[in-house]
């Protein structure tokens, strides 16, 4: 019943020495991460600098480079809780809208008479009509403009409210758009958050929402909590409008529909401009950091179809007029339009470095965010205390390790070091998966390790005590091992799958720590079973085959 056929005791070796190999990178983890860090970076760019040619070559590219991904509390970094305002965006739709209206009514100017835009609160769109008695005809041709909402909580309701009052007319998104676009502006901001990280090449990033209108951010391995909110806070929100006039003083007044933004480089100047923009960044699909035509820095940008068709439209039709470039609300640029720009592209240049144009890029390139956030919690988790939690986190799995070994052998004898190496190899199996995973190992998911190597011995436990049961029974030494494995097989199944049913519910319901707990929980559970019931069986029958023992005190 000990026999075990040839090919199955390769696989079991062969299994075990994998694991060594992949997990092995992990000794070297600064050298092997440079290595991979100078690999992508190649790859990405096409570049091959000295510098990059020595960290690629620091590893061998035949051997395995997977490294498991240390996390925040372990590699030190950055953490953020925005909150998104949302209201910014019911704004931004109304001044949208205004345009559009604004024509619509037009068309039929003989009828309404004029057409006014009176001043409102942020997020109302109020407008005035000359003739009142058409009052109905104007409010049929706004809400035209009103769709019906496709959300299940919103379903039959319209996306627009429309009131009129004499010969006013005010409006504001409905209730139940308001709570769509909430969620759409969420997750757009969650989508283009992740971009920007993933841009800047940080690894296992932490991007979720909490609550209706916060997003958690934690990203291993940035500077500070401060280079993390100017990547993430800047909006990189990129316009082009009308100029109306030039001016230097900042507090002029602006008539509805105008706004007076500041210049970029030159202090004291201030564009008024046409508040809808002719074309946004939304339209662009690439920003690639270049230089001008003095070899200055800059920032070429390529826009797509439709917003080539309207930026060629545009210039065309004012030849010899300013138009300019707003990037968060300054003036980058208002040049003259000398002929028709029909190629969809153009550049970006000025008081910037070639640092500040790559950054630009990014942003640019990731698109900009649908609304301001501000940052309610901001931590910085030094690598200094990243490297004190990987010391006490490896000193606690030594302990353990040691301890338990100690209690094995003692308890055991020749079959506790059996059990004692199948423990430190199902240790190094754990890392092997979490490597070729790219799984993010946490402060909480070394104490799951920990627990493993303790939790890893019940099996090897129920197994050697079946054995003792079946050796004061009588029976041979060979016969007791292999009733005591087969006897012992369904209680140690048992055993896993009601801790695997628990850590499964840990990841699916928990988040961040109690995640990285789980994960590392559920790996030591399948590494376990297999170091347990297979590499413990296979040491115990080469160690019968060597020394063909007629007694066993165990």
């Amino acid at each position: 019943m000990l026999q075990i056929d040839r090919w199955k005791r390769i696989l079991i070796v062969g299994l075990a020495l994998l694991g060594l190999a992949l997990a092995a990178p992990n000794l070297f983890y600064q050298r092997v991460e440079q290595h991979n860090d100078a690999v992508a970076t190649i790859e990405k760019t096409g570049v091959e600098t000295p510098e990059l040619i020595a960290q690629r070559d620091g590893w061998p590219s035949w051997l395995p480079s997977g490294l498991v991904n240390l996390g925040l509390d372990l590699r030190g970094g950055a953490h953020l809780l925005g909150e998104v305002r949302v209201a910014e965006v019911y704004k931004s739709r109304m001044d949208s809208l205004w345009p559009e209206i604004r024509n619509a009514l037009a068309a039929e100017r003989q009828t309404i008479g004029s057409i006014r835009r009176l001043p409102a609160e942020d997020g109302v769109l109020k407008l005035e009509i000359g003739n009142a008695d058409q009052m109905q005809r104007a409010v049929e041709i706004v809400r035209g403009f009103s769709d019906p909402i496709t959300t299940l909580t919103g379903a039959g309701q319209q996306s627009l409210s429309i009131l009129a009052d004499g010969s006013t007319i005010t409006v504001q998104l409905s209730d139940a758009e308001k709570e769509a676009t909430d969620q759409r502006t969420v997750l757009q901001s969650l989508e283009i958050i992740r971009r920007r990280v993933d841009e800047v090449g940080t690894r296992e990033p932490t991007i979720m929402q909490q609550g209706k209108d916060r997003i958690l951010i934690q990203v291993p391995g940035i500077g500070s909590a401060e280079e993390l909110k100017e990547l993430i806070g800047t909006t990189a929100k990129l316009t082009f409008h009308s100029v109306i006039g030039v001016g230097s003083d900042p507090n002029a007044r602006a008539q509805v529909g105008q706004i007076i933004v500041p210049d970029l480089e030159q202090e004291g100047l201030f564009y008024t401009l046409e508040e809808s923009p002719v074309v946004t960044g939304d339209e662009l699909v690439d920003a690639m950091p270049a230089t001008d035509q003095n070899g200055q820095p800059a920032v070429d940008f390529r826009f797509n179809p439709s917003g080539a068709r309207k930026f060629g439209d545009y210039t065309a039709a004012n030849v010899g007029q300013p138009f300019a470039i707003v990037l968060d609300n300054e003036v980058v640029s208002a040049p003259n339009i000398r002929q028709a720009i029909r190629g969809g592209s153009g550049q970006i240049s000025g008081a910037m470095d070639y640092d500040e144009a790559n950054r630009l890029a990014v942003l640019l390139r990731a698109g900009a965010l649908p609304a301001q956030m501000d940052f309610l919690e901001e931590r910085t988790i030094g690598p200094e205390l990243g490297q004190d939690s990987i010391d006490a986190g490896r000193l606690s799995a030594i302990v353990a390790t040691v301890a338990v070994v100690a209690y094995m052998i003692a308890s055991y004898g020749l079959f506790g070091v059996f059990a004692s190496v199948s423990v430190i190899i199902n240790v190094i199996l754990i890392l092997a998966v979490m490597s070729v995973l790219g799984a993010t190992m946490t402060l909480p998911g070394i104490a799951g390790i920990v627990l493993t190597v303790g939790t890893a011995v019940d099996a090897n436990v129920i197994i050697f005590e079946r054995i003792r049961e079946e050796l004061r029974a009588g029976k041979k030494v060979v016969r007791a091992i292999g009733d005591g494995f087969s006897e012992a097989m369904s209680a140690i199944i048992d055993a896993n799958v009601t801790t695997f049913i628990a850590a499964a519910v840990m990841f699916f319901m928990g988040s961040g720590p109690v995640k990285g707990f789980a994960v590392t929980m559920t790996i030591g559970l399948v590494t376990s079973v297999f170091t347990a019931i297979f590499l413990t069986r296979l040491m115990i029958v080469w160690w019968i085959e060597r020394r063909k023992p007629q007694e066993l005190v165990l």
